[in-house]
C-alpha cells in the first residue's frame, strides 16, 4: 500500500495541516488557530491532538505515513529539531519540537524555517518545475526567501536564504533586524505602505492614495496596487519603486546563484503580472548578460498551500536520508 505524508505549515495565526500521497497531492487538508497564550505552550500539543485526532477520523494508522515536515517561523536547528526566537509564536525560549511530536505520534517528524519550506514546495508542485535550481522570494508582511541549489535547500551556517535582509538602498529605510536598507523594507506589504506615506508627503498632484493618506485612511499594500491599476500617478510610482527594488533583488541574488527560475510568491505577488512585468524590466537592467538570457522571474502558483505541500516534501527527503 502507498504510503502519505502530513504536511505541517505552522504560522502565527493559523497551523495549516494536510495529508499528501508520496508524490505531492493534497488529500485531506485543515487548520486550527495557533493558541500563542502562555509562551505558546499550547501549540505542539495541539499539533499533536489535531494530528491523531484527524488519524482517528479518517481511520488511519502511523504506519501507513512515512512522516511528518513542519515549517515553522524562527530560528531552527534542524539536527536537534528546536525552534528559538520565534515571536509572532511567543516562543522566546527554546523549543524542543521534534522530540515532542515524535513521542506524541509515534512518526518521523523534520522540520525547518517557513520561507525554506515554501520554497521547497513551489519548487517540488509549483513554478520551480522540480528544478534544481530554483530562488523563491515570498513578499508579505516581511520578505523570506528560500534558495534551493543542486537540489538542496541552501542553510549555509543556519541563516541561508535570508533574501529579505539583502540591502538594495545603502543607508535606507531601518530594519527591524537593526540594518537600513533592506528588500524587506521596500518590498513587504509593510514597505509598500512605507514607501506610499513618504511620496505622499512629496507630491502635489491629483491623487485618490494621496487623498486617502492626507485623510487618515487605512492603506495597505492591496489598495496601493488596486489604484495603481486605475492608473492613480502616485500608486503607479509607488510600485515602481517596489518593483526597482525587487528587480535589483533578483538580479544581485540571480548574479551569484543563476537558478533556473526565481519564483516570487507571498500575498504582495497577488499583484500578479502587473508588478512582474515591471520587476522583469528591472532584473534586465541590473543583470549579468548571461544571467538575463537564462534566469527565468516567475510568480509562485501553489498560494497557501506551498507551506504543507513543502513540508512535506521535507518529511519525504529526511525519510530517504536516513534510510
Amino acid at each position: 500500500m502507498a504510503k502519505k505524508l502530513f504536511g505541517v505549515d505552522l504560522g502565527g495565526t493559523t497551523i495549516k495541516f494536510a495529508i499528501l500521497t508520496e508524490n505531492g497531492e493534497i488529500q485531506q487538508k485543515w487548520s486550527i488557530r495557533t493558541n500563542i497564550l502562555d509562551e505558546g505552550s499550547h501549540i505542539v500539543p495541539d499539533i499533536i491532538e489535531s494530528i491523531n485526532h484527524h488519524l482517528d477520523l479518517y481511520k488511519m494508522d502511523k504506519d501507513q505515513f512515512i512522516g511528518i515536515g513542519m515549517g515553522t517561523p524562527g530560528t531552527i536547528n534542524r539536527e536537534k529539531g528546536t525552534v528559538v526566537g520565534a515571536y509572532n509564536l511567543n516562543w522566546k525560549k527554546t523549543q524542543h519540537v521534534k522530540d515532542a511530536i515524535e513521542k506524541g505520534t509515534g512518526m518521523k517528524f523534520a522540520l525547518d524555517n517557513d520561507a525554506n519550506v515554501a520554497g521547497l514546495g513551489e519548487r517540488w508542485k509549483g513554478a520551480g518545475n522540480e528544478g534544481d535550481d530554483v530562488a523563491f522570494i515570498t513578499l508579505g508582511t516581511g520578505v523570506g526567501g528560500g534558495i534551493i541549489s543542486n537540489g538542496k535547500l541552501v542553510h549555509g551556517l543556519g541563516a541561508g536564504g535570508e533574501v529579505g535582509h539583502m540591502i538594495v538602498k545603502p543607508n535606507g529605510y531601518l530594519c527591524t533586524c537593526g540594518n537600513r536598507g533592506c528588500l524587506e523594507q521596500y518590498a513587504s506589504a509593510t514597505g509598500v505602505v512605507h514607501i506610499a506615506q513618504d511620496k505622499a508627503e512629496e507630491y502635489e498632484g491629483d491623487s485618490r492614495l494621496k487623498a486617502m493618506i492626507d485623510n487618515g485612511d487605512e492603506i495597505t499594500s492591496k489598495i496601493v496596487f488596486d489604484l495603481a491599476k486605475e492608473n492613480d500617478y502616485l500608486a503607479n510610482k509607488v510600485v515602481d519603486e517596489v518593483a526597482y527594488y525587487l528587480g535589483l533583488a533578483c538580479a544581485n541574488l540571480s548574479d551569484v546563484l543563476n537558478p533556473e527560475y526565481v519564483v516570487i510568491g507571498g500575498g504582495v505577488s497577488a499583484a500578479g503580472d502587473f508588478l512582474l512585468k515591471r520587476v522583469q524590466a528591472n532584473f534586465e537592467k541590473f543583470a549579468f548578460p548571461t544571467v538575463r538570457t537564462s534566469t527565468q522571474l516567475k510568480l509562485a502558483e501553489l498560494g497557501n498551500d506551498a507551506g504543507v505541500i513543502g513540508a512535506a516534501s521535507l518529511a519525504r527527503q529526511f525519510a530517504a536520508d536516513n534510510q
